[in-house]
């Protein structure tokens, strides 16, 4: 089977003139061909062997979405070096660390942040860097070069070097929601096998003629091998820079495909049921008769079998009228939608594929090279995980973990031995971290995070995720973390949705304008507290005793990325918000 490399090079001459990549520049989209966007790739290669950049190098790229990033990255494998992402939204420490262990020399950046960052890491390195822009910035340093001027005296041809299984692609820094990142080392025979194991799994046929808009960070695995995996097919990926501009793309672009994670749905969601509530009774009426029929239809396809005709009539009705509206805010033509990275609440689930809007739901890790399991197009279970991939062997092992071993799991961590050697059993298999079973039918459930688990100092054990993600879901809340560990009962840090508060109360129409003390006054009134005690209440009332929330606290904020408290996937990074909060969380148990 051909690697990545030779099947983007095959679908040059297969394809040459139908788009590659789109993008947006100033008001306009603009495309890459397959035949520019190839030539681009060989300039690139051609102009970093100038630098000696050889196999086995590392090369890093310090960027938001861009044409550059996913040019300069194939570029990089093809001279059999080493492609080191670093997420753009990363701070000075952990950038300086990636730099600092790779040893890199050369590395592609988005924007002046990400520059100032570098120049910052240089100084303290005591080395330089050669450094490549994709946006003009005005910098006279001699090491700063602005990458399309950089690349475009180069040669528009050249041949692929030979590549080996065993060869590293990548070395992706995980995120991390604790401790110090650990380089993943991914091989292209990694890559490979996803590339096989989604093709069958799926039975794609007409992959070229899928449009894929790159939401995700490029930087983090699920994207990107979706991402490599959809160009190897010779289909067109679209690229967002800003993902806060998501929507308004969305319209602009009709993607037919989209990576996303739990909690873009959730958002989603949530404003839908909120303009739902906020409608008049008839419309409530319609919209719930339209689901249950949407519903109806959606359980007839999951499980294979035809749908009455009548039914299917019914369905089409409802779909002019009522779906076909949400679809169009969501670009219109949205039909594969992979959802990873941690779970998704079942209700959510069967409410998108009532809308005709099914969520692909998987599981994968970065040390898996993303998926390693996901719901089949028919007989899945909502709730699970789906089942395995074609080629991966899943299992359960002690304390319920979940085990995997696959062409796709990584090398080891880089340069570091021995925690690599902790992740694999003696038989090879990876120890993913991740607690969860596997029912009869082969579907895999998450329990939750092993490492996440927490155990009251009565003895109980608490499953963060299944407090968290339905408080979530709420139209009332945003975000919200549990504490347990170590406590005589289980605690909130909460913080609410203030676009529902915005709209619902007078008191927070000027809520953003607020300062922080302001904002916090305001959290604190009675009726607000007593709104939310009703909510999470009502939220609770199906949890065992010693899983219900009995204190909380409002924050007045979002946790961002910025300022460290989220990672770029969105997940909470307990230990910092644990740290942060100190002082507020112990005053619920004083």
């Amino acid at each position: 089977m051909k690697n990545l490399l030779q099947l983007l090079e095959e679908n040059t001459k297969k394809f040459p003139q139908k788009t590659a990549l789109s993008f947006r520049n100033g008001d306009e989209i603009e495309i890459l061909t397959w035949k520019k966007f190839w030539a681009m790739v060989c300039q690139t290669a051609n102009g970093l062997h100038t630098l000696d950049v050889k196999k086995g190098d590392c090369v890093g790229v310090f960027s938001q979405n861009s044409k550059d990033w996913i040019i300069f990255d194939v570029a990089v494998q093809m001279l059999g070096a080493i492609t080191i992402p670093i997420y753009a939204t990363n701070n000075y420490d952990q950038t300086e660390y990636i730099i600092k262990q790779t040893e890199m020399q050369h590395i592609l950046v988005g924007d002046t942040p990400q520059l100032e960052i570098l120049k910052s890491a240089e100084k303290h390195l005591g080395k330089k860097l050669h450094i490549f822009t994709s946006h003009v910035i005005k910098d006279e340093a001699e090491n700063i070069t602005y990458f399309p001027d950089f690349i475009k005296h180069f040669a528009t041809e050249r041949n692929l070097i030979e590549i080996t299984d065993e060869d590293l692609a990548t070395i992706l820094y995980t995120s991390g929601t604790t401790g110090i990142p650990k380089g993943v080392m991914l091989t292209h025979g990694g890559f490979k096998a996803v590339v096989a194991a989604h093709k069958e799994f799926f039975s794609f046929d007409n992959l070229y003629d899928m449009k894929s808009l790159a939401f995700l960070p490029l930087s983090h695995i699920f994207e990107r091998s979706w991402t490599l995996f959809v160009l190897s097919q010779g289909g067109e990926v679209a690229i967002l820079e800003d993902p806060k501009n998501i929507l308004n793309t969305l319209k602009h672009v009709h993607p037919t495909a989209m990576c996303a994670v739990p909690r873009f749905y959730e958002k989603v969601y949530q404003t839908l049921i909120k303009k739902i509530e906020a409608s008049s009774p008839t419309k409530q009426k319609l919209f719930k008769k339209a689901l249950e029929v949407g519903a109806k239809v959606a359980d007839k396809k999951r499980t294979g079998a035809k749908v009455p005709f009548g039914l299917q009539l019914q369905f089409s009705f409802f779909d002019k009228l009522v779906f076909r509206k949400i679809k169009n805010e969501l670009g219109g033509n949205l039909s594969f939608l992979p959802c990873g990275g941690a779970m998704l609440k079942k209700e959510i689930s069967e409410f998108f594929a009532a809308i005709g809007l099914p969520v692909i739901v998987g599981y994968g890790l970065t040390e898996t090279t993303a998926t390693v399991t996901a719901l089949p197009p028919k007989n899945y279970v909502y709730g699970s995980v789906g089942k395995a991939l074609p080629g991966v062997e899943i299992k359960i092992g002690a304390d319920d973990e979940i085990l995997v071993k696959y062409q796709g799991v990584m090398k080891g961590y880089y340069k570091n031995e021995e925690e690599t050697a902790k992740v694999f059993t003696e038989d090879g298999y990876f120890r993913t971290g991740d607690a969860g079973r596997i029912d009869e039918e082969g579907n895999l459930y998450i329990t939750d995070r092993i490492k996440d688990l927490m155990k009251t100092s009565n003895g109980k054990y608490i499953a963060p995720q299944s407090i968290e993600i339905p408080l979530q879901s709420n139209p009332y809340i945003a975000q919200a973390m549990v504490i347990a560990e170590g406590k005589p009962y289980v605690s909130a840090v909460i913080v609410p949705n203030f676009e529902t508060l915005m709209e619902k109360y007078e008191e927070f129409k000027n809520y953003l304008s607020l300062n922080i003390e302001e904002k916090k006054k305001l959290l604190e009134t009675p009726f607000i507290k007593e709104t939310f005690e009703k909510v999470v209440n009502d939220i609770q009332k199906e949890f065992a005793s010693f899983e219900k929330i009995k204190k909380f606290k409002l924050l007045p904020e979002e946790f961002t990325i910025e300022r460290g408290e989220i990672t770029p996937t969105l997940k909470i990074k307990r230990k910092i918000i644990l740290e942060k909060f100190k002082a507020l969380i112990e005053g619920m148990y004083a």
